[in-house]
């Protein structure tokens, strides 16, 4: 596990579908977070601008539109994306190793090119909301989901990438595999005072972070909370502590 600061740590979702609306969470936990995710809602709502007023207010975005398509148009997407400033972006795994070296190879390229700073890139595994079950019969898989996991993080790593999205029943399997330096970013974070939601496999801060993730993907533990400052400093609490 890589060393990163808590205020980098975590990764607070704006999952909202208002440019207004994002940039007021922004500015409203500016002092104790640094990296915001832009998901598929908001980027579809309000596009590339709003990762550029987050950048311009001097915070790091994560562009978590999971790239899945062949390696031309996957790569050259990656290419605005890096050119937006993005801090971190990602892309399926499944897409295969070619889309996956690709990108990364043109991305590289397009920075030294331009002197643009290089993203994160990560792949992502298997979602969170996809239960064992749903993986076997319904996706049709015939081995495990834990396997599968394991084999898109190994090809991610074979491909250059520098981490992988992963929830955390998989994280600590992956940290011993693919060992320190590798970047996990873990979604499905759910505190132990939080209901069940669709995250089929959720864990807790604290065990995120002792099983190894780098990163910490939370949206609704904070701000789904009546009082999400109050919600945020009890998970940074459970973070320090692990």
């Amino acid at each position: 596990m890589t060393h990163i600061p808590i205020e980098d740590r975590i990764i607070l979702a704006l999952d909202v579908g208002n440019r207004q609306e994002a940039l007021s969470i922004v500015d409203r936990f500016s002092s104790t977070i640094h990296i915001f995710k832009v998901g598929l809602e908001l980027y579809v709502s309000e596009g590339p601008q709003v990762v550029k007023e987050i950048i311009r207010r001097g915070k790091g975005v994560f562009l978590d539109l999971k790239f899945h398509d062949i390696p031309n148009t996957v790569a050259r997407a990656a290419i605005q994306a890096t050119r937006l400033g993005v801090q971190m972006f990602n892309l399926h795994a499944c897409g295969g190793m070619e889309m996956m070296k690709r990108t990364r190879d043109e991305v590289v390229e397009i920075c030294l090119r331009e002197n643009l700073p290089r993203p994160k890139m990560v792949a992502v595994t298997v979602l969170t909301s996809i239960s064992n079950r749903q993986f076997r019969e319904e996706l049709g898989y015939q081995h495990g989901l834990r396997t599968h996991v394991r084999h898109l993080a190994t090809m991610a790593k074979e491909a250059g990438l520098d981490g992988v999205v992963a929830s955390g029943e998989e994280v600590k399997m992956l940290r011993d595999k693919l060992g320190p330096g590798f970047i996990i970013v873990t979604p499905g974070i759910r505190p132990a005072w939080m209901p069940p939601d669709e995250q089929k496999r959720r864990i807790t801060p604290k065990d995120a972070v002792r099983a190894g993730a780098d990163y910490l993907v939370i949206g609704r533990a904070v701000l789904g909370q009546k009082d999400p400052e109050k919600a945020l400093e009890l998970i940074r609490l459970e973070v320090l502590s692990a």
